[in-house]
């Protein structure tokens, strides 16, 4: 049987509500992504050229330092990995996150949520960056039913 994890980061609380939705119906433990220092609603201004969420989003190698370790990664079968999504892809601390642990054996899953972009492109950069994980189809839960996410959870959790 699958030992599963939602881990996810949450900027402004949106994608933690779908994350504990997604836990629910995934009967999984759930992890929040913390990042060492809390982002400020000026730091998330992406109309701000020199915001902090614009200055990272645009260096391909940041890396915000991320608290509360899992000292468990090991004893999870399939991860789910959920962000919101920042300038069509997933915020540079989810990279951070997928370079503190060991995924190899393990299915990865992304999820996000959007003000109106898709998860094509994030799912297409982590695979482009993390090429020999065993990644399956991601899903923008935004106004989706739960229906929709238990199919979904059935079709990537086998």
């Amino acid at each position: 049987m699958n030992k599963v994890l939602v881990a996810y980061f949450s900027a402004s609380g949106t994608t933690k509500v779908a994350a504990q939705q997604l836990a629910q119906v995934a009967k999984a433990d759930l992890h929040e992504i913390k990042p060492a220092r809390t982002y400020t609603d000026a730091d998330l201004d992406w109309t701000n050229k020199k915001s902090r969420s614009t200055l990272e989003m645009k260096d391909k190698s940041s890396r915000p330092a991320i608290t509360g370790k899992l000292d468990n990664m090991q004893d999870y079968n399939v991860v789910f990995v959920g962000f919101p999504i920042w300038w069509y892809t997933c915020p540079t601390i989810i990279n951070t996150f997928m370079e503190a642990y060991d995924f190899t054996g393990k299915t990865v899953v992304p999820f996000a949520t959007s003000g109106g972009s898709s998860i094509k492109k994030a799912c297409e950069d982590l695979q482009a960056a993390y090429p020999k994980l065993n990644w399956k189809e991601g899903l923008l839960l935004n106004n989706v039913t739960r229906h929709e996410v238990e199919e979904w959870v059935k079709r990537v959790s086998e």
